[in-house]
């Protein structure tokens, strides 16, 4: 059995200097013998250097690799079978935590890898090349759920749930409502303060993770007059009496992933249960998400490139008219094309993974990589298609579930207009006088 990554990358994690926040800091020559990849070797050093973006640290590049071997050996294996079933197969979810992957950036005194936002994106992109319902299960659990408890939980709290995050307990985190998608703080769902503890009553939609959560981290007004500002997030375990679960979403994609409806019919919830202060969700949720789409567009970029590596050698075999099909011109224009693209919302991702990392300002950056990113995907499943003709439109190949899995990265962790308004927004504020 290969060696988990939480005991590859635990002590490295913490012996291997940081190539990147070191330039982020101080403008210093990085040494080659710490970074893979670095196209300047070679060349004389007169100043300081500015790494690519395609430039990772020698941790990165271990938990890279080593994800891409995981995936292709211990995931892709059971892909068709839980997209035909709609249920992810609870050995691939045992599998992500022994190998560490759903406590990337949780600390190694917490039971986590200890590593950093940027190889939590990595981990995302290489999970999506093979699964993206794999990917999206690991990108709640490390990009909102564990963040969250990291940011805001009390060391109670910490001690109680980070543990179980980084070895055997899915999180769950639930926001939308009927009523409330890209409004979502319209939410209707209330908590009634009663002595030291608080009565939630309402619903949820569209909730991600719902069937394997052990927690749910739960958006209810905690003061229905003060409008979003009575916004507090609840830790709801997943045996609380009121708690139900609902059927599954029969979905177009990201099949094996859960998507079930919550109700909370009078849940008790005790206020040492508050994740932050109260009132203070809305702001969270906003952070959250901020981050959480870096998330969404390194699933759409590894949805999208696992897609085009199952597609380009196809039309390199493919013999038609006495020539591959990757000779013909017309072919090549395309193939050249949606590379391009790829290319394109690869660095958008990463600048804006390494920007939020650097603790600069990268809200238009994450909103332009999930957008790009989920255009690129659409692009790319829609040509590799029609590159690989009849057998590209059947299930005998991967692609058309690529196909499928894409669409909701336009629509969940906010829509393609509202990442499209948030940018304007920010753009208009850039050209202030």
């Amino acid at each position: 059995m290969a060696m988990p990554l939480v005991r590859l990358f635990g002590k490295v994690g913490r012996l291997l200097p940081r190539p990147w926040s070191s330039f982020q800091v101080a403008l210093c020559p990085m040494s080659s013998r710490t970074v893979t990849n670095i196209a300047t070797e070679q060349a004389v050093n007169t100043g300081p250097m500015f790494p690519p973006l395609q430039t990772y640290s020698e941790e990165e590049t271990m938990m890279r690799e080593a994800v891409k071997k995981y995936a292709q050996e211990r995931i892709a294996p059971f892909v068709s079978k839980m997209d035909e079933n709609s249920s992810m197969d609870t050995e691939v979810i045992s599998s992500l935590f022994e190998q560490g992957l759903m406590g990337i950036e949780i600390g190694t005194e917490y039971g986590g890898t200890g590593s950093s936002f940027f190889s939590s994106i990595l981990v995302i992109e290489e999970l999506a090349k093979v699964d993206p319902s794999v990917a999206v299960l690991c990108d709640i659990q490390n990009t909102l759920i564990n963040t969250l408890l990291m940011n805001l939980g009390t060391e109670e709290q910490k001690e109680k749930y980070l543990m179980s995050l980084a070895t055997d307990m899915v999180g769950s985190f639930c926001l939308s409502e009927a009523g409330s998608g890209s409004d979502a703080f319209s939410l209707k769902t209330k908590a009634e303060k009663h002595k030291d503890y608080y009565i939630i009553n309402g619903s949820k939609m569209w909730i991600s993770n719902a069937e394997q959560a052990g927690i749910f981290l739960v958006m209810a007004n905690a003061d229905p007059s003060a409008g979003y500002r009575g916004i507090t997030c609840f830790i709801v375990e997943q045996n609380t009496a009121g708690l139900q679960i609902g059927k599954k979403e029969n979905k177009l994609g990201l099949r094996a992933s859960s998507t079930c409806p919550l109700t909370f019919d009078n849940v008790q919830v005790h206020e040492k249960n508050i994740l932050g202060k109260v009132g203070q969700g809305y702001k969270y949720a906003i952070g959250m998400l901020n981050g959480g789409r870096i998330g969404i567009a390194a699933q759409m970029l590894g949805l999208a490139q696992g897609c085009f590596d199952h597609a380009v050698p196809y039309t390199k075999q493919r013999v038609q008219f006495g020539k591959r099909i990757f000779d013909f011109q017309g072919m090549q224009h395309q193939i050249a094309h949606v590379a391009t693209q790829l290319e394109a919302a690869r660095l958008l991702t990463y600048n804006a993974a390494r920007l939020k990392e650097a603790g600069r300002p990268f809200i238009k950056e994450a909103c332009m990589a999930k957008y790009f990113a989920s255009e690129v995907a659409t692009l790319t499943t829609s040509k590799c298609i029609e590159w690989m003709g009849g057998v590209g439109f059947t299930k005998d190949y991967p692609i058309e579930k690529y196909y499928r899995d894409c669409k909701i990265g336009t629509i969940y962790e906010g829509t393609t207009n509202i990442q499209l308004t948030t940018m304007a927004k920010l753009i208009d504020q850039e050209y202030d006088s």
